[in-house]
């Protein structure tokens, strides 16, 4: 058996990742100057309202170096606040402030219009093979 790099699922997928991401960078980069893993914690914030930086790490798949980079660069834009826990001082609940949750749905309403002109290239046969094929790899790759 030989190993062929170009139908390689890993090298695919990546390939297809990567693609599909700088699709999105002029919004969250080019308009509001923002790092890929500042986009993903304000994500997950503006999803989940309030988080640690351990469930962001856990969320995310991101070192927690780059979350804790993140986490700073928004609290210094004053996106987001941390809240110290009572119970375990180690512990900060990071939440968007006002300004970040602001910023947080124009973003999303940029990346949203940007996300249907891509999906919009394909019939609806193709939207269901590709929601269905990306339901399958999920479900294969749960631990």
């Amino acid at each position: 058996m030989t190993f062929d790099l170009e139908t390689f699922l890993a090298y695919r997928l990546d390939r297809v990742s990567e693609a599909v991401s700088r699709h999105f960078q002029p919004v969250y980069r080019d308009q509001h100057g923002m790092t890929r893993p500042e986009w993903q914690v304000l994500a997950h914030l503006g999803e989940a309202e309030t988080l640690t930086a351990r469930e962001i790490v856990r969320r995310t798949g991101l070192h927690k170096t780059k979350v804790s980079r993140a986490v700073s660069a928004l609290e210094t834009r004053r996106w987001l606040e941390r809240d110290r826990d009572e119970a375990d001082r180690r512990i900060e609940h990071l939440t968007l402030t006002a300004r970040g949750r602001k910023s947080y749905d124009a973003l999303t309403e940029l990346l949203k219009a940007r996300e249907d002109g891509l999906l919009g290239r394909l019939d609806s046969g193709e939207l269901k093979t590709i929601t269905d094929a990306l339901a399958i790899l999920e479900k294969m790759t749960r631990p």
